[in-house]
């Protein structure tokens, strides 16, 4: 379960504080201006407002500044163009059109513009039913741009006041989100569960917890300059850290269950994980309430269980029995495990100390860490081709809007053709899956709702109990808009069918033609998904050599920092964050893949194993770098360099040849069933190369570097089988 739908965090999360400052500024801007006109004037200024909290998301101030600024010029433009085409009914039907078609264009410019779309697209419908004269448009849009700029800085006003407390429940998120991790991995300890799916549902996790860790990144990192910034910076390096070794605790759970399956080490392996997770979620709710956070969760009775384990195959090793395997791996998670709840600790004392200055890389670009956005006109120019997704995404729509126009003008009853172009253009999404899920829960949303406003109507038709339900309507539509959107969908119908209420208490129909014209809309948009739809599977090539690419320059990175070649872990971080990016891209295209026809599903198996693989590379970096750091006393540098150089050359020379084949594929794809020869064939032969011979050197380190080095050779071995079998199978 999220942790924002528990009651306990609920309260403290930016969802709850983004709806209350929604409906704050939706109602306090509506209440000033019946001050001094009427209800139409109003509901004008509302809409204004609501179009511009529509953008009104957790972002850097100068960000939202300029996000808001785009949607209130924007929208703006639009209520006055709709407006005046009004009159004219063949002229406002083609620039809804295009409008509509420009207006998904926009979504060229990544998720950041999807709330400027569903924004201009919703003034757009709001403004079709309109009939005024010239001079009333430019009144009526005049009114709209009031409220719009009057939420503008409202909104600017509060993230002004509330910026640090914004950037703690952004932190506390990933934090959040992280414990979820941990929650999975330690699953892998308990036989009951399978490892694939554990795999799978782990790699899937990740990409949700890459998404958390960039909207903390871009928070917290843009902006640090007085001593709270620098706690919660101090906070985020930690959480960072503390998920590199996280991801170091990777063995061989097989071999791990199989060794000690009658052991109740596994219980005791599989607690600590989940006491570490409740230690991290204490943190993280510490920090959601403005208070430094404390160590409250002991290990020392499940540390003591792992001891007396390692004792107790020690003593069967020393009797000669063959236990060393088990032991070893054993020791080794022990030791991962002390190194992370180490961190936990450290991560605790990071929200108690008091900063004099921001304790991050000094005078470093953090530049490649952020989110970057450019909105140029060329963006849009370069789309408007036929094999472009967002281009044929545009113009499903524009000719779902179409439909939907004709549709609701030749309905027996009074339709309300808005309402219905409201419902495509919210259901229709840039992916198949992604349509499928919002069209179940606008249509689930929509029948509970109309069913909560009957009763409120039926039983409860008091002015009071209907202002109490339509301000905790308004309260619960940002809030879950983008936590849960079944809830949300329930909200708004609530919310605008008791505002049709009050502006029109006669209409005994208004609940059922709405429902009505939900479902058409909704069935317009379910025919239109199919209408030159992009399939992920046409994608996978691209983002299979996204990652290929990605983690070339990771293993560049990682080996020139495991051999000492920086001043700091800098550059090793950014290829890290840019590896794991392109993984939880690929691992999402999979699941919206999954909610597709079956017969347009590609390679789900191979793009399964080749994500766990990529994935598999990063954990073992990362151990070879915890390894590196625990025995660092009498390290043979010059030994351990020429061994890690050995195992760069061989790692970097198959996955060079993965990308190439892939490049080469893009190129004639038919040459996929010739893929069998070299390296796809005999690339795990090669991955062994480097011999477990030990050197001469003494270090009690080269048993786990060497089987650190081998274990990664052969997975990067692995990662060409499957990247090839992808191609094949998109071919």
């Amino acid at each position: 379960m999220h942790y924002a739908l528990n009651l306990r965090t609920f309260f403290y999360s930016h969802y709850f504080h983004l709806g209350l400052r929604f409906a704050a500024g939706l109602v306090g801007v509506t209440l000033i201006t019946l001050r001094f006109a009427g209800m139409a004037t109003a509901m004008t200024v509302c809409i204004g407002a609501l179009c511009t909290a529509l953008m009104d998301m957790p972002s850097p101030l100068r960000h939202k500044f300029n996000e808001m600024s785009a949607s209130v010029l924007l929208c703006g433009a639009v209520t006055l163009l709709i407006s005046l085409c009004g009159p004219v009914r063949w002229l406002l039907m083609t620039m809804l059109v295009l409008v509509s078609f420009m207006a998904c264009m926009m979504v060229v410019y990544g998720k950041k513009s999807m709330p400027l779309q569903l924004a201009t697209l919703f003034i757009m419908t709001m403004s079709m039913e309109h009939d005024m004269t010239a001079r009333e448009s430019f009144i009526h849009a005049g009114l709209f741009t009031l409220g719009a700029v009057a939420y503008l800085g409202y909104s600017m006003a509060v993230s002004w006041l509330l910026r640090h407390r914004i950037k703690q429940q952004v932190l506390a998120e990933a934090l959040f989100e992280l414990a979820a991790y941990i929650d999975i991995k330690a699953d892998f300890y308990d036989t009951r569960y399978n490892l694939t799916e554990q795999f799978n549902k782990l790699v899937r996790h990740q990409s949700l917890l890459a998404d958390r860790q960039q909207a903390s990144r871009d928070l917290i990192l843009r902006s640090h300059q007085d001593r709270k910034d620098a706690i919660v910076v101090q906070v985020h390096v930690c959480m960072l850290d503390l998920y590199e070794l996280i991801l170091s605790t990777h063995t061989d759970y097989a071999q791990l269950r199989a060794h000690l399956a009658d052991s109740p080490v596994l219980k005791t392996l599989h607690d600590l994980a989940w006491k570490a997770a409740r230690d991290i979620e204490s943190a993280a709710y510490a920090i959601t309430r403005k208070r430094a956070s404390y160590q409250q969760v002991n290990y020392e009775a499940e540390l003591a269980a792992v001891e007396d384990e390692l004792h107790a195959l020690q003593r069967k090793v020393d009797e000669g029995k063959p236990e060393q395997e088990a032991l070893a791996v054993l020791r080794a998670q022990r030791n991962k495990i002390k190194a992370i709840l180490h961190m936990i600790g450290q991560l605790h004392l990071a929200s108690q100390k008091v900063y004099d200055s921001t304790p991050f890389w000094i005078d470093a670009d953090m530049g490649p860490f952020l989110s970057q956005q450019k909105y140029e006109l060329k963006m849009i120019l370069s789309h408007l081709r036929w094999d472009s997704p967002i281009f044929r995404f545009s113009l499903r729509v524009a000719m779902a809007i179409s439909v939907g126009l004709l549709v609701g003008a030749h309905l027996p009853y009074a339709a309300h053709s808005y309402w219905i172009v409201l419902t495509i253009v919210i259901i229709l999404k840039p992916s198949f899956s992604m349509t499928k899920q919002r069209r179940s829960d606008r249509i689930v949303g929509t029948v509970i709702g109309c069913v909560i406003t009957a009763f409120i109507i039926r039983y409860l038709n008091y002015p009071a109990a209907i202002l109490a339900f339509l301000i905790l309507s308004t309260v619960a539509t940002p809030t879950f808009i983008y936590l849960r959107y079944r809830y949300a969908a329930i909200t708004v119908s609530v919310m605008i069918l008791l505002q049709m209420h009050l502006l029109a208490p006669g209409n005994s129909n208004l609940i059922m033609e709405r429902l009505v014209d939900t479902i058409v809309g909704a069935a317009v948009a379910t025919a239109f998904s199919f209408v030159l739809a992009n399939w992920e599977y046409q994608s996978l090539p691209r983002l299979i050599r996204l990652v290929l690419d990605a983690n070339l320059r990771y293993m560049q990175a990682s080996f020139d920092l495991l051999q000492g070649k920086g001043r700091d872990d800098f550059a090793y971080r950014i290829e890290r964050k840019r590896l794991m990016d392109s993984l939880a891209a690929l691992s999402a295209a999979l699941v919206r893949m999954l909610d597709e026809p079956a017969s347009k599903q590609r390679a789900v198996e191979d793009i399964n194993l080749f994500i766990v693989q990529n994935y598999l590379l990063v954990a073992h970096v990362a151990a070879l770098r915890a390894i590196l750091r625990r025995h660092v006393t009498e390290l043979p540098a010059a030994a351990v360099n020429e061994k890690l150089r050995d195992s760069h050359r061989e790692v970097v020379a198959i996955l060079t040849a993965a990308l190439a084949r892939h490049e080469q594929a893009g190129v004639d794809v038919g040459l996929g069933a010739g893929f069998g020869g070299g390296f796809g064939g005999g690339a795990a032969p090669a991955a062994a190369s480097g011999g477990d011979a030990a050197p001469a050197v003494p270090w009690s380190g080269w048993p786990l570097v060497q089987r650190r080095i081998r274990l990664l050779q052969a997975d990067a071995a692995k990662i060409i089988v499957h990247s090839e079998a992808i191609v094949r199978n998109v071919a």
